[in-house]
């Protein structure tokens, strides 16, 4: 009886690990054709350029909003 369950229980621990296995290959491509798409779809709404820009104007507006504190605290 014994020699019959040993077989079947590591075939059946075999197929089970073969199965989460491709699974997870699957999850995993998945993953990275995800990630290029979203990169693609990154790109082409809005390039590093309009981004560099949008943040030196964030930054000139911080600039003005700390310089306007400043006066503020030093009225005071």
């Amino acid at each position: 009886m014994l020699e019959a369950i040993v077989p079947v229980t590591v075939a059946a621990i075999t197929g089970i690990s073969v199965l989460f296995t491709r699974t997870n290959n699957r999850i995993l491509e998945h993953d990275k054709r995800m990630d290029g798409i979203e990169l693609k779809v990154a790109e082409r709404y809005i390039t590093r350029i309009e981004v560099s820009e949008t943040m030196k104007r964030f930054e000139e507006h911080f600039v003005r909003i700390e310089s306007k504190l400043d006066n503020l605290f030093n009225k005071k």
